[in-house]
């Protein structure tokens, strides 16, 4: 695997990173509700791919991406020190339970750890970044909940599986469902992952599919639409 992922306009090294390059990050950082925001929170920011994708979207927001583990961290500060947009983005070395803002966030977006079966048996860096107990669901919502504005969105990939359960426990901090966009790779395999935006305002839901592929590397015309302005063969 290259240690460098190079999009249309901004290259991502990622070899030192726990997680790498993955589509979660590209559909999350592509589809998540970013337009009206000034201030926006990338939460566990990793390589820093998602505060980027949302710097290229948003030419005029303030951009802040925190990131617990140090290697990852000092390689998304590199990341955005290359970029046309390192002035807008801010990178944080901080665990997310203990970040402090005088600001509120109108955009609030986060890729968190979902791998939560118990098997730690990776090494440290790895196995902080997949498992849930580095950032439990109930901190991840009841945290993004105070720290977002009166209109903002907090947006979220999570497992298909989970997104009930998440749903309710939005709620339960008041935060009310949008969006939601489930993911499946292609049209006869089992949805994997849902992507969900939520506001601090009650409405009527709005759902939708998203199939990545027709066949191998044969894109759908509706994943092209979303990630053409990122990939460089699209």
């Amino acid at each position: 695997m290259s240690s460098v992922f190079q999009f249309k306009k901004f290259s991502v090294h990622h070899d030192k990173a726990a997680m790498k390059i993955g589509t979660d990050g590209v559909l999350l950082g592509a589809w998540a509700s970013i337009s009206n925001a000034k201030n926006i929170l990338d939460i566990g920011s990793g390589t820093g791919l998602i505060a980027l994708m949302v710097a290229q979207r948003n030419e005029k927001a303030l951009i802040t991406a925190l990131e617990i583990e140090p290697e990852s961290f000092l390689q998304m500060q590199h990341n955005f020190n290359i970029s046309s947009w390192k002035d807008r983005i801010q990178a944080v070395l901080v665990d997310f339970q203990n970040f402090e803002s005088d600001i509120l966030f109108d955009s609030i977006i986060s890729n968190p750890p979902f791998y939560d079966d118990g098997n730690t048996n990776l090494d440290v860096q790895r196995s902080v970044a997949r498992h849930t107990h580095s950032l439990p669901y109930s901190i991840l919502m009841q945290k993004s909940a105070s720290l977002l504005s009166k209109e903002g969105e907090f947006n979220v990939i999570i497992p298909y599986e989970n997104e009930e359960n998440i749903i309710k426990l939005a709620h339960a901090h008041q935060l009310f469902l949008k969006r939601c966009t489930r993911v499946q790779g292609r049209v006869n395999t089992k949805i994997k992952r849902s992507l969900l935006c939520f506001s601090k305002v009650e409405n009527n839901p709005v759902f939708n599919e998203l199939i990545i592929e027709k066949d191998r590397h044969i894109y759908t015309e509706d994943y092209i639409n979303l990630c053409k302005d990122f990939y460089l063969k699209m």
